[in-house]
């Protein structure tokens, strides 16, 4: 099995985080988005990432290959058995899905007042899956699930931010903030970031061009380098989901 991926990608993150919870031997291969080698266009029907590349065909958005993998793969399910329970995690994990490019516009913030307008918006998911989450440590009790799969990647970068810049996303949520903290202690989960990824996530979210960059500087001495990233903010949805 090969995911081929974009290496910040929060929608890759999404579907390594579920191989690994599953146990599911893969490779990743990173192309440029700059610059799709052609047997790539000719195999994602939108020239999006991630998609799995399989004997028996090709997949292509994040959702659908979750699923599969959850299917095709492993002795336990991460989604429930029960109809109307497993459409309920569908629904979260949609939440999450459509939360993935507005965290990523909220990161790249140019200024406080859009870090606050952005951030709003964010805030609002949050706050309804605070709502949602029980008793814990995991979206539903003590196993995880793919809610949580899905969920980790927008609180993993949440704790990147705060680590770098001491801006907490999660300060109003502190049910998220616990769940946060439960699923970073899960090493499966933590592998769906590559190595360098949180380098590479400052130089494109935490530059001196960026508000948390300049949190990030005054948090630390030092900010992210701004570099010519594949996709900027506001075309990160034509590089993948």
């Amino acid at each position: 099995m090969k995911i081929v991926s974009f290496r910040i990608c929060p929608f890759v993150q999404r579907v390594i985080g579920a191989l690994e919870v599953k146990q599911v031997s893969y490779e990743v291969e990173y192309i440029s988005l700059t610059d799709k080698p052609d047997w790539f266009l000719k195999a994602s029907p939108h020239g999006q990432v991630p998609i799995l590349i399989e004997p028996a065909g090709v997949l292509f958005e994040s959702g659908p290959i979750s699923e599969y993998v959850d299917e095709a793969y492993g002795d336990f399910r991460l989604h429930p058995e029960d109809p109307f329970l497993k459409a309920q995690h569908r629904a979260w994990i949609e939440l999450a899905a459509n939360n993935y490019l507005v965290q990523c516009r909220t990161q790249r913030s140019m200024d406080e007042k859009s870090l606050e307008d952005n951030l709003a918006i964010l805030s609002t998911a949050f706050d309804k899956i605070q709502v949602a989450l029980g008793d814990g440590p995991y979206f539903s009790g003590r196993e995880l699930s793919m809610v949580d799969t899905a969920w980790f990647v927008l609180l993993h970068r949440a704790y990147l931010i705060e680590q770098c810049t001491a801006f907490d996303f999660l300060l109003k949520f502190p049910k998220v903030k616990r769940w946060q903290q439960a699923l970073l202690e899960v090493e499966a989960l933590r592998r769906s970031a590559p190595q360098r990824f949180v380098e590479e996530f400052a130089n494109f979210y935490l530059h001196e061009h960026t508000y948390l960059g300049q949190l990030m500087r005054v948090h630390r001495g030092q900010c992210g380098v701004s570099s010519d990233a594949s996709c900027d903010a506001d075309t990160l949805a034509a590089c993948c989901r």
